[in-house]
């Protein structure tokens, strides 16, 4: 572990987006296909670069602040099924 943390400090802007490109197009810049498991640790190394480099809206798999749009401005009410009596319960 403590390689592959090393590894992702000697990781230039460059080499990311390098990392980065090989990953969408599932190949090297010399056209030789990407493994699983190249791809895999090229995965990992992006997100722990972006992790240290980069702002969190920046990084990869970053949604913003989602919110469930049913929940705005009203809130559900649900039947106390699990606060009734057992003779009281629907079946």
């Amino acid at each position: 572990m403590s390689s592959f943390l090393t590894a992702i400090e000697q990781i230039t802007p460059e080499i990311y987006e390098s990392l980065k490109q090989a990953v969408e197009l599932g190949k090297w810049e010399n056209g030789n296909k990407l493994t699983p498991e190249q791809r895999d640790l090229c995965m990992q190394a992006m997100i722990a670069w972006e992790n240290k480099n980069l702002p969190e809206e920046q990084r990869t798999g970053y949604m913003g602040g989602q919110t469930c749009s049913s929940s705005k401005n009203k809130r559900r009410e649900f039947p106390d099924l699990f606060l009734t009596e057992t003779s009281e319960t629907r079946h």
